[in-house]
C-alpha cells in the first residue's frame, strides 16, 4: 500500500484547503443567517460559492476514473483527502458539487441510467443546476433490509403508478430538489426477494407527490435540504423512467451504497480532525484551577487518544479506497463495512471530548460541535445501522474461513 499523494493530488489538497480558508470558514455564520431567512431554498451565498468553485475547477471530484467522461479523473484514493477537507463544514461538499445524496444519485445515473435519463437528469445534476433525493427508507418497516420495502410500483400501460410512504428522505425538502430516485416493489410474488424491487425516477412536481413534513434530527432541521416525509398517492410516471429494468432495484441500491458509505467516512474524519484542532486551541487558552487545561493529564490523554483514533480511521479509509480502485467495490465490501462501523463512532468519541473541553459552549450554537455531533450520531444509522454492517461482516468473515 502506498498512500503518498501524487503532485497532482497535493496541489488539489492545497487548492481545496485554500478555498475552505478563504470562503467557507469565514462565511459559516452568514450561511446560517441566510438559511434561517428561507430554510428550504438554496441560499444565494451557496450559489455564489458554487460558481467560484466551478470556475476554479474544484467540481465533481467524487466520481472515480472508472466512470469515464463523467469523472474528474481522480481515483477513490485520490478523492479521500479532498472529501476529508470538505467534510469539516456540513454544507461545504455542496459547494464543490460533492454532496450527498446527489453524489450517490449521480453515480446511479452514470452507472445504470440510459442515455435519455443521463441527458435529462444526470447532466443538470453534474452542472449543479438542480438537486435530488433518494427515496428508500420507510416508517413502517425495517428499511435497512431493502427487501422489506412496501412502496408499490405497478405497471399500467405505458406508465408506472406508485403508492407508498417514505420518510427521512434527505434533500427532498429543498425547493431546488427536482428529481427523486424511488425504490419500491414491482413484483411481490417473486420467490427471489432480491429481485422484487425496482428503482424509478420521479420528478418532485409529479401529481400525487406530497412532502408532508420535514423530519428533525435531534431537533435540527438540517435546512436547506432537510429530511422529508413523502406520500406517493397514485403517482403516475412514464415507463421509461424505470432505471435499468424491473427487478434491478436491490442491485442498484448495493452499487450505490458502497461509494456512498466510504464518502461519509471520509467526511467523518474531517469532522473529527476539526474537532480535535478546536479542542487543542481551547485547552491551550482556557485557564482552569489556576493553570491552562493542557496541563491536566486527562486532557493530554484525551488529545493523544483522539489523534490515534483519527489516524487509524484515516488509514483504514485509504486502504478501503485503494482496494475499490484496484479490485472493484464488491471486493472491498468488507473494508467498506469496517470503516462504516468505525468512522462515525470514532468521530462521535472525539466530538464528545471536544464538547467536554468546551463546557457549556460545546453544546451551544457558538461552535460547530453540537450540530456535528447530531449529524455524526445520525450517520450510525444512515446507509445501514452499525448492527447490520457488523452482522453481515461477521457472517462473511466466517464464510471465508469455511471455504479457506
Amino acid at each position: 500500500m502506498d498512500f503518498e499523494y501524487s503532485e497532482k493530488v497535493q496541489k488539489l489538497i492545497a487548492r481545496v484547503t485554500a478555498f475552505m480558508d478563504e470562503y467557507i470558514f469565514p462565511l459559516e455564520e452568514e450561511m446560517h443567517r441566510q438559511v434561517n431567512e428561507e430554510p428550504w431554498s438554496t441560499p444565494p451565498l451557496l450559489e455564489e460559492l458554487k460558481a467560484k468553485a466551478k470556475a476554479q475547477g474544484l467540481w465533481n471530484l467524487f466520481l472515480p476514473v472508472s466512470y469515464g467522461k463523467y469523472s474528474a479523473g481522480l481515483t477513490n484514493l485520490e478523492y479521500a483527502p479532498l472529501a476529508e477537507i470538505m467534510g469539516q463544514v456540513m454544507w461545504a461538499p455542496e459547494v464543490f458539487n460533492c454532496a450527498a445524496p446527489d453524489t450517490g444519485n449521480m453515480e446511479v445515473l452514470a452507472k445504470y441510467g440510459n442515455e435519455a435519463q443521463k441527458k435529462k437528469w444526470l447532466e443538470p445534476l453534474m452542472a449543479g443546476k438542480i438537486r435530488s433525493a433518494f427515496a428508500m427508507t420507510e416508517p413502517e418497516v425495517a428499511s435497512s433490509d431493502a427487501t422489506n420495502i412496501e412502496t408499490r410500483i405497478v405497471r399500467d400501460g405505458d406508465d408506472y403508478i406508485i403508492n407508498g410512504k417514505k420518510f427521512y428522505i434527505s434533500g427532498a425538502c429543498r425547493k431546488q430538489c427536482e428529481i427523486l430516485i424511488v425504490m419500491g416493489k414491482t413484483d411481490l410474488t417473486n420467490d427471489n426477494r432480491y429481485i422484487q424491487q425496482s428503482q424509478i425516477l420521479v420528478p418532485t412536481n409529479t401529481p400525487g407527490v406530497s412532502i408532508t413534513r420535514a423530519m428533525k434530527v435531534f431537533g435540527y432541521q438540517d435546512a436547506p435540504e432537510g429530511h422529508a416525509e413523502i406520500i406517493f398517492d397514485n403517482v403516475r410516471v412514464p415507463a421509461e423512467n424505470i432505471i435499468l429494468g424491473e427487478g434491478r432495484g436491490f442491485e442498484i441500491a448495493q452499487g450505490r451504497l458502497g461509494p456512498g458509505r466510504i464518502h461519509h467516512c471520509m467526511r467523518s474524519i474531517g469532522v473529527a480532525q476539526r474537532a480535535l484542532d478546536l479542542m487543542c486551541k481551547r485547552v491551550n487558552e482556557r485557564i482552569v484551577f489556576g493553570r491552562p487545561m493542557i496541563k491536566q493529564q486527562s486532557i493530554r490523554e484525551d488529545i493523544a487518544l483522539s489523534a490515534c483514533q483519527i489516524e487509524q480511521a484515516r488509514l483504514m479509509t485509504l486502504k478501503a479506497a485503494q482496494k475499490m480502485d484496484d479490485e472493484g467495490n464488491k471486493a472491498a465490501k468488507d473494508l467498506i463495512a469496517m470503516i462504516k462501523i468505525i468512522a462515525p463512532a470514532m468521530s462521535l468519541d472525539i466530538l464528545d471530548r471536544a464538547i467536554q473541553c468546551h463546557g457549556a459552549v460545546g453544546v451551544s450554537q457558538d461552535t460547530f460541535l453540537a450540530h456535528a455531533y447530531a449529524g455524526q450520531r445520525t450517520l450510525r444509522l444512515a446507509d445501514g445501522p452499525d448492527q447490520v454492517h457488523m452482522m453481515q461482516l461477521g457472517r462473511d468473515l466466517v464464510k471465508q474461513k469455511e471455504t479457506s
